[in-house]
């Protein structure tokens, strides 16, 4: 444990089940444990990857906490099950927490990559992280967020949400 409280930066997606409950879940279980001081807006977003899949909604919240990556890491991972995650990677699920920035830390291990490695091609975590922090920079190719997003071809599908 961290004794000052660093800022971290998660992004959240979900597309099966009720979708935006599932995301107000898991800001409330995040919550417990941590002081949630952004939330984007809510955004629909097609698939990526394996894209015979339902539509997701995606949103990025900036956190406070005291907890080591690892343990956020740990925290997400909990929620996810708490909320019924039980696929791999890449399939439909209620939920997924990904960290995507830990302070201005870079991490390597076998369990966890941050910034998250593929955040910079993303527009579904670019749109709603530069919503909340445009000037955000990136710990290894020192672009601020908004750049990363203006670099983008298109923002792939992400629009804001309006609800079902």
């Amino acid at each position: 444990m961290n004794s000052e409280p660093v800022v971290a930066y998660l992004g959240l997606g979900s597309n099966l089940g009720d979708r935006r409950q599932n995301l107000e879940r898991a800001l409330t279980f995040l919550g417990q444990r941590l002081k949630v001081a952004a939330v984007s807006c809510i955004y629909d977003t097609e698939p990526v990857g394996d894209v015979n899949q339902p539509r997701f909604l995606n949103q990025v919240c900036q956190v406070y906490t005291r907890l080591a990556p690892e343990g956020l890491l740990a925290l997400a991972k909990a929620i996810e099950c708490k909320l019924g995650r039980v696929t791999k990677t890449g399939a439909p699920r209620p939920i997924d927490i990904d960290i995507l920035f830990y302070d201005d830390r870079v991490v390597k291990t076998e369990e966890l990559v941050i910034p998250h490695p593929r955040l910079v091609k993303r527009a579904f975590v670019l749109v709603p992280l530069a919503e909340i922090a445009p000037d955000l920079e990136h710990p290894v190719n020192g672009k601020k967020v908004s750049e990363l997003l203006a670099g983008l071809n298109g923002n792939q599908g992400v629009r804001r949400w309006q609800g079902d």
